[in-house]
């Protein structure tokens, strides 16, 4: 980054102008950033172009017009496929990359990047495009910790930013984790609507009183994330055999419903699991250890 050059005047690339990208470039021109735009179909980019955006003819322009060069597509294969032409370029340049993707890939192409003397930001965003640019959105990032703090006024721009860690990967982890929860939640929701429904009970009227009730219940999970890292488990309130019981009832009662307990009978399995093994008094939380794999890391506390 030019150490003269003033946040807003830091020129910026954005590569990729699906519903993410063109949300990103615009947040970006609304700060009043030099802002280029590439996509495979140009006409995405005519919107942009009308606010002030330059429009790249190649992937390569594109990362040779950007101090900040950002990537939103499909997935890492096309990250590769659009930036390995444009090597030459990206020396002395950071890449964000914000596509969707996985651990390994996000190593292995911090590590491209780093071979090419480019600073590498991997980034995991937490918005609909429409929040982007409010206080609705957040980013998590991991990579290059120089190269965020450099830019963390310019990212701004999309949405509250936090850095996870030095390792490429570590957003990509988070990602995974925190939309498992979510796809979990899902899971429990459409369960819960199907039960319902087998008594006339509508989704939309369900949904307001079970809203309120997983609110509630979300208050637990800074407890036993506690629990969690500290491995221990001790409670004097709801153990892993109550809530055994009372899953148990659940399954046996949406079974006789006539509706199958896939998604929620592998949970029974995991309290079932830690109360053979003896800790039918510990607290719900203890599960997860059902789920730990031998030669993971945890939290120093653990």
């Amino acid at each position: 980054m030019n150490a003269t050059a003033a946040p807003h005047t830091i020129p910026v690339s954005v590569i990729g102008l699906g519903n993410l990208g063109q949300a990103l470039a615009d947040a970006f021109l609304t700060k009043g950033h030099p802002t280029t735009v590439w996509n495979r179909s140009a006409g995405k980019a005519d919107a942009l172009v009308e606010r002030g955006a330059s429009l790249a003819a190649t992937p390569a322009d594109a990362v040779a017009a950007g101090e900040l060069v950002v990537v939103a597509v499909l997935d890492y294969d096309t990250v590769g496929e659009l930036l390995r032409p444009a090597a030459g370029a990206l020396a002395g340049r950071t890449v964000v990359n914000l596509t969707t993707g996985t651990p390994s890939a996000a190593r292995a192409l911090g590590a491209w990047a780093a071979d090419r003397r480019a600073a590498y930001l991997d980034g995991a965003v937490y918005a609909v495009p429409q929040t982007i640019g409010t206080s609705a959105a957040f980013v998590l990032y991991s990579g290059d910790e120089t190269a965020y703090r450099t830019y963390r006024t310019v990212l701004d721009a999309i949405g509250e930013g936090s850095h996870v860690g030095p390792a490429p990967e570590l957003s990509s982890v988070y990602d995974t984790a925190l939309l498992s929860g979510m796809y979990g939640m899902f899971a429990g929701f459409f369960q819960a609507v199907a039960l319902a429904g087998t008594e006339g009970i509508g989704a939309a009227e369900l949904t307001r009183p079970l809203a309120r009730w997983l609110t509630a219940a979300a208050d637990a999970l800074p407890g036993f994330a506690q629990e969690i890292d500290a491995k221990d488990y001790a409670t004097t309130t709801s153990n892993l055999e109550i809530n055994a019981v009372g899953l148990r009832n659940i399954l046996s009662a949406t079974e006789a419903q006539g509706l199958p307990t896939d998604l929620l009978a592998p949970l029974l399995r995991l309290f079932d699991d830690q109360i053979r093994a003896g800790h039918a008094a510990s607290s719900l939380s203890r599960a997860v250890e059902s789920l730990r794999a031998d030669g993971v890391r945890y939290p120093a506390s653990a």
